[in-house]
């Protein structure tokens, strides 16, 4: 029985300048794929932080976050003031939470899309990848 990747596999009748190689995917290791969506998670983490700390600075230095302030006082009494609520240190502890969130979240996700695919190996033969050197 012949899959396309088999098909696939099979070398072209065509002439090329370089030696094309065709390796097949079969396995990803279960470490190096949590290692990896780690650190792709606290990549994601600097750059939440940041982004945060950059839409307040913008929203503080535009007059945004004061407009927002009085108009919100304007309706509750000056009960709340939304520059208490929504300080430079609240949103940066925001940050925080929802930067650790994610770093948990994606660490998990790298593992179980490694598992899975690794299930998936034994029905659909793995990924066929091509490479050619010049």
């Amino acid at each position: 029985m012949s899959t396309v990747a088999d098909k696939l596999a099979k070398k072209s009748t065509r002439k090329t300048t370089g030696k094309q190689v065709r390796l097949r995917l079969v396995y990803v290791d279960f470490w190096s794929a949590v290692k990896l969506s780690f650190l792709g998670a606290v990549a994601l983490a600097i750059v939440t932080m940041v982004s945060f700390f950059l839409i307040y600075m913008v929203l503080q230095a535009t007059g945004l976050l004061a407009g927002a302030d009085e108009f919100v006082a304007s309706f509750t009494d000056n009960s709340i003031r939304l520059t208490e609520v929504a300080g430079l240190p609240q949103v940066m502890a925001f940050a925080a939470v929802v930067s650790i969130l994610n770093l948990i979240v994606f660490t998990v996700l790298g593992a179980v899309v490694a598992g899975i695919y690794n299930l998936a190996v034994k029905i659909t033969g793995g990924l066929l990848v091509g490479f050619m050197s010049n």
